[in-house]
């Protein structure tokens, strides 16, 4: 990449831009690294929301978002004489470097897992070099040291076990997780059959083991739940607009009147809003209504 290369010159000119707000803006001026960690934490997820939609121009309208938060970071930390843009960005060229030596070196790989496992081990060896001479108590640098403390927990659990994983500490296969699953669910039952004060740590498990299966699945269990949420707040309000039409309440309906409204809006998301419902089978009857027992089919 060449100064006459646009993607040199659009940087610079971002550069540039914050470099004036900083000097000039009363609002920029006066920002933190803390300040800014909250607002960058929500433009992390309205970058996740756009993902998920496939909203292409909400991405990049996102990712430029992320990146001035970024030339922010860089530029107050230049002003604290810590670091600058062009340590951030030679630091992550290295470590990039360092971490592909199938690329930049003569190691040998298989494929993407032993990628995955490259990656951790030269972390490892990384932290256990910054970190020293072992201390008197043996501590040595831990593998799952670098999984954030404040992810939202289910993350968390994601980069845990993928940590662990690409140490070689997982199962051979998906059927051995499943019967994990199976197990974890058997004692969540019997601690809730005896009334233990256990039950929460055994719906952890669970929660765990799950997001364990998920993994072995090749599904994002965290983006599979936010997708069950989406569909869910769809269908109830489904639900609320379509029952005030037809001058009912809520509060007033029962679960079975409800249910019929919630089977309707999910036969729209199969055939579509715009198809005539006179012309539809009549929803079938069942035994019990939307949240009087588990329905299996449900969401």
């Amino acid at each position: 990449m060449t100064a006459a290369d646009p993607r040199a010159t659009a940087f610079l000119r971002l550069l540039k831009i914050m470099d004036e707000l900083r000097e000039q803006c009363p609002w920029d001026r006066k920002q933190t690294m803390e300040t800014l960690r909250p607002l960058t934490i929500e433009e992390t997820y309205e970058l996740g929301d756009a993902i998920l939609e496939k909203d292409q121009d909400g991405i990049k309208k996102e990712l430029g978002d992320l990146l001035l938060h970024m030339v922010f970071y860089a530029r107050i930390g230049k002003e604290q004489g810590a670091f600058d843009i062009t340590d951030v960005l030679n630091g992550i060229c290295e470590k990039l470097i360092r971490r592909h030596p199938h690329i930049y070196g003569d190691v040998k790989v298989s494929g993407e897992e032993e990628v995955k496992a490259n990656w951790e081990k030269i972390k490892l060896e990384e932290k256990t070099e910054q970190a020293g001479p072992s201390t008197s108590s043996g501590r040595h640098p831990s593998v799952l040291e670098g999984v954030p403390r404040g992810l939202p927990s289910m993350v968390k659990a994601i980069r845990i076990q993928d940590k662990a994983r690409g140490v070689g500490f997982d199962w051979d296969h998906r059927d051995q997780v499943w019967e994990k699953v199976n197990e974890e669910l058997r004692e969540l039952k019997h601690e809730v059959d005896t009334n233990s004060t256990k039950q929460s740590d055994e719906l952890g498990d669970v929660l765990f083991s799950l997001v364990n299966y998920a993994r072995f699945l090749g599904i994002d269990p965290d983006e599979a739940l936010e997708r069950t949420n989406r569909k869910f707040i769809h269908r109830f309000q489904f639900l609320e607009r379509e029952s005030h039409k037809d001058g009912k309440k809520l509060g007033e309906m029962t679960l079975a009147e409800m249910d019929a409204y919630w089977e309707r809006a999910k036969r729209e998301e199969l055939i579509g809003p715009t198809v005539d419902r006179a012309h539809l089978p009549p929803v079938p009857k069942r035994s019990s209504p939307i949240l009087a027992r588990p329905i299996t089919n449900r969401p």
